[in-house]
């Protein structure tokens, strides 16, 4: 019983570092493509250290990886297979009227 209790555990942390829109637009955008710290900022309204800081959250359980050359550093997404997250929410909100509903009333709020 205590293995399964680790393994939810480390799942739940994976939910956690998932569980924040900026972090899944990057990891949109890791998931595309190697790319680097900048690139990101240029892609989003936030600054470098807010980036970092998000990117360091994803790299810490393993979702991205880093590689630094020279003054650059450059994520990749490690384990693609976490992608499967985001095609299983999409069928979800699209089949879920109602708790789409619920997200976009969320969010306008």
């Amino acid at each position: 019983m205590s293995e399964k209790c680790s393994d939810y555990d480390f799942i739940a942390q994976v939910a956690k570092a998932l569980a924040h829109p900026t972090r899944l637009f990057i990891l949109e955008l890791v998931a595309r493509e190697r790319i680097c710290v900048q690139d990101i900022v240029d892609k989003t309204p936030y600054d470098q250290s807010t980036i970092s800081k998000h990117l360091s959250i994803l790299s810490s359980i393993g979702i991205v990886s880093y590689e630094k050359e020279g003054q650059k550093i450059y994520y990749s997404i490690k384990h693609p297979c976490i992608m499967n997250f985001f095609t299983c929410a999409r069928v979800f909100l699209d089949e879920e009227t109602s708790s789409k509903q619920n997200v976009l009333n969320y969010c306008l709020r």
